[in-house]
């Protein structure tokens, strides 16, 4: 009997160890799909679900903001928001009146830093050929950062046509951290613009970690639409390396910035391995 007792014992300690040792290894991320990456080495630390086709919503925006800036288009070229700008797709609101001005460059950073849909979308339609020439420069850009299971549909990312997989998605961040714009407009934590003659707008970032002193974030952007879930992708400093972080599909309303958090504890607390990897 004693014996039973005995190895029942030992078996119950084996057991609680694995499974102690197994979330050690993962960090229990709710996302319907995810990777983390360094971009230091160019490694995947970990991933779920990560070669899945998705659509991506307003992520889409990071894309925009690289063929923008590629083109070398005047920042200070003075943008009027048009009826093509508002959102007959699926009738999204905006806070940028028809009729309003605004210089390019504040537009991106509107469109990146709280994803205005107005802002993207007067983007593509004044790139040089209009929104067609601009849809065509997105997919000429995927292709080139080997981003081969995505595909780019509008400016916006209201049209769930736009689609990747978080492995493509960790690429276009990577890239898009090359841009001094996009590190800058898309962790800008609040911002205000004015348009004509009536009362400023202000606008916050629609990812509340840029405003968390714990996070050292670099790039970031947001995303949601019904077909695709909550969306989260960033690049920021984790125990002194550059992490790539995406999320997809997060249907809980605070799910990926929780997954977030949850990324950024594992990582801490396997710092001593992940160094070696």
């Amino acid at each position: 009997m004693k014996r039973g007792i005995f190895l029942f014992c030992i078996l119950s300690f084996f057991i609680s160890n694995a499974f102690a040792q197994k979330d050690k290894d993962n960090p229990d991320i709710k996302s319907q799909a995810a990777l983390v990456f360094n971009a230091k080495n160019e490694r995947v630390i970990y991933d779920k679900n990560a070669d899945k086709v998705m659509p991506i919503a307003s992520i889409t925006k990071l894309m925009t903001a690289m063929v923008t800036l590629d083109a070398r288009l005047s920042p200070n070229e003075k943008i009027a928001i048009t009826s093509a700008d508002v959102d007959k797709l699926k009738n999204s609101s905006s806070r940028l009146p028809v009729g309003s001005t605004f210089p390019r460059y504040e537009l991106l950073r509107l469109a990146l830093m709280s994803s205005e849909n107005r802002a993207a979308a007067a983007l593509g339609r004044t790139y040089p050929g209009g929104i067609k020439a601009f849809v065509q420069a997105m997919n000429v850009k995927a292709k080139k950062l080997g981003m081969v299971n995505s595909r780019f549909v509008d400016t916006t990312g209201l049209n769930s046509g736009n689609v990747a997989t978080a492995r493509d998605l960790a690429k276009l961040v990577a890239a898009s951290n090359s841009y001094a714009a996009i590190r800058d407009f898309s962790t800008t934590t609040q911002h205000s613009v004015s348009p004509g003659n009536k009362r400023q707008l202000q606008y916050v970032n629609s990812n509340s970690l840029v405003r968390n002193q714990n996070w050292d974030i670099n790039v970031s952007k947001t995303g949601y639409l019904s077909e695709a879930g909550r969306c989260l992708v960033m690049q920021a400093k984790i125990s002194g390396q550059p992490m790539v972080i995406v999320l997809l599909n997060s249907w809980g309303k605070n799910t990926r910035i929780g997954d977030a958090n949850r990324v950024k504890k594992w990582i801490e607390s396997n710092q001593g391995r992940r160094q070696q990897v």
